[in-house]
């Protein structure tokens, strides 16, 4: 995806969040939310992890719920000026990895694409 310029401060929200495995059952708790016009709803995993998810995650089976792919919730706090490496991008967040190799999904609203040399 390219290097991207933070242009906005970004702290994570949890120090826990959701992981799910592709084929893993979850629970989806009926809370959703609309962010930048993309629907997330939130889920809890075997783990007891809860968090948000983007809906195309969730595939339902009868009365059970599933992870069509492995998913990680966990976020990347990044400061204005940082460049980032996207690896990544979904339902209006990029997964990014910094200089120092940690890696975690920032709002797409906060960062700004660097052009290729």
């Amino acid at each position: 995806m390219g290097s991207h310029q933070v242009v906005a401060d970004w702290d994570a929200a949890y120090d826990d969040p959701i992981l799910l495995k592709e084929g893993e059952e979850f629970w989806l708790t009926g809370k959703t939310d609309n962010w930048d016009g993309y629907v997330w709803v939130w889920a809890k995993n075997q783990a007891g992890q809860e968090g948000w998810i983007p809906d195309n995650l969730a595939n339902s089976i009868g009365s059970k719920t599933y992870a069509t792919t492995d998913f990680s919730a966990l976020e990347l706090t990044c400061r204005q000026g940082e460049e980032l490496h996207g690896r990544a991008e979904t339902h209006g967040w990029v997964l990014c990895k910094n200089a120092v190799g940690l890696e975690g999904w920032v709002p797409a609203k906060n960062l700004k694409r660097i052009p290729n040399p």
